[in-house]
C-alpha cells in the first residue's frame, strides 16, 4: 500500500485534468452512500466535526473498479493553534477485491476536489465572458478556487476580502498571473465581480442578495452544516439554484437554511452536478444571476484520488 503526502498530491493533480475526471463521474453516477456527519463537543471550544464519505465506482468504462473512504475532521479553533481547520485522509481500494492501494493526504486532495467541483459549476453556471473574480476568504481553499475558476473562465482580476486583512495580503502576495487586489468594503468587492466565490467559516451570511447583479454566478463553498450561512435568503431567492448533491438541500447552510424559513421551496432548486453533467441547462441568459452551494461529494474524492492514483502508476 502507498502513502501519498500532499506534495505528491499537487504534483499529480492539475485543474484541467481534475474537472474533467469529476465531470465523467459525475455522468457516471459513482455510488455515493450518504456521509456520515459526527459532531464532537469539546469543553471550552468550539464542536468538532468527523464526515466519513464512502463512494464506489459503477460500470465506469476503462476506469476500472475502485472504491474508496476519506476520513475528514474539521476543528475550527485550529487557526489559533497555526494549524489548518480541516485534516484527514483518504483510502483508496481495490473495487474488484477490496485491496488497499493506497492512503492519501484527505486535507489535500479535499482542496483540489472541492475547487474542481466550484470550477466545473462554474464552466456551466458562469458567464462565459467571467474575467473578474471576488474571493471571500482567504483560507487554505482561496488559492485553490482562485486557479480552478481561471481554468474555466478568463480570469484576469481577482479581488481578495477576508476578516482579517493580513491574510489577504499574505494569499495577494502569492498568486502570480492575475491583477490582485486586497479590499475591505465587501459590499464594493461583490459589486465589481463576474464570479463571486466565498469559502469561509462564517456563521452569519456575508454576501447579501440586494448586492447582487444581473449576470453574476454566486459560489458557496464554506458553510458545511446548518450553523454556518455565507449568503443571505435574498441572495438564494434571486438566483437560478444549483448544489453539488441533493445533500446541500439538508446538510449545509445557505440553500437548505433559505428552504428550512420558507424563502425558497423545493422547485427553486434546478439541479445537482450530476444533471448538469448530463447535460441539464444551466445559465439560461446573460443576464441571470445564478448560484452554485457545495457541501462536498465523495465522488469527487474518489474521482481526484483514481486521477492520483493513475498518475503514480504509469
Amino acid at each position: 500500500m502507498r502513502v501519498v503526502a500532499a506534495a505528491e498530491v499537487d504534483r499529480r493533480l492539475d485543474f484541467p485534468a481534475l474537472i474533467a475526471a469529476l465531470a465523467r463521474a459525475f455522468a457516471s453516477g459513482y455510488a455515493a452512500p450518504q456521509r456520515h456527519h459526527h459532531e464532537i463537543a469539546r469543553e471550552g471550544a468550539a464542536h468538532a466535526t468527523q464526515l466519513l464519505m464512502p463512494a464506489w465506482t459503477q460500470d465506469a468504462p476503462g476506469e476500472g473498479a475502485f472504491l474508496g473512504v476519506k476520513i475528514v475532521n474539521v476543528f475550527p479553533d485550529n487557526g489559533a493553534r497555526g494549524l489548518p481547520a480541516v485534516n484527514g485522509v483518504y483510502v483508496l481500494q481495490n473495487g474488484a477485491t477490496g485491496e488497499p492501494l493506497a492512503v492519501m493526504d484527505g486535507a489535500r486532495l479535499t482542496v483540489w476536489r472541492t475547487a474542481a467541483a466550484s470550477a466545473l459549476a462554474a464552466s456551466r453556471l458562469a458567464r462565459a465572458d467571467a474575467a473578474t473574480l471576488c474571493m471571500v476568504g482567504a483560507g487554505a481553499l482561496a488559492p485553490f478556487l482562485i486557479r480552478a475558476h481561471a481554468a474555466v473562465r478568463p480570469i484576469r482580476r481577482v479581488t481578495l476580502w477576508n476578516r482579517r486583512r493580513e491574510a489577504s495580503e499574505t494569499l495577494a502576495a502569492a498568486l502570480d498571473g492575475f491583477e490582485v487586489r486586497v479590499e475591505d468594503d465587501l459590499e464594493r468587492a461583490v459589486a465589481q465581480a463576474d464570479i463571486v466565490s466565498c469559502a469561509t467559516l462564517s456563521r452569519a451570511p456575508l454576501v447579501q442578495g440586494r448586492w447582487l447583479k444581473p449576470g453574476q454566478h454566486l459560489d458557496l463553498v464554506g458553510a458545511f452544516n446548518l450553523q454556518m450561512r455565507e449568503a443571505d435568503d435574498e441572495a438564494v431567492r434571486r438566483a437560478r439554484v444549483f448544489v453539488d448533491t441533493p445533500a446541500a438541500l439538508t446538510e449545509g447552510g445557505d440553500v437548505a437554511l433559505a428552504l428550512a424559513a420558507d424563502a425558497i421551496d423545493r422547485a427553486h432548486v434546478l439541479g445537482d452536478l450530476a444533471a448538469l453533467c448530463r447535460g441539464a441547462e444551466g445559465r439560461g441568459a446573460d443576464d441571470e444571476i445564478t448560484l452554485f452551494k457545495s457541501v462536498g461529494a465523495s465522488i469527487e474524492d474518489l474521482a481526484a484520488a483514481m486521477l492520483v492514483w493513475s498518475r503514480l502508476t504509469v
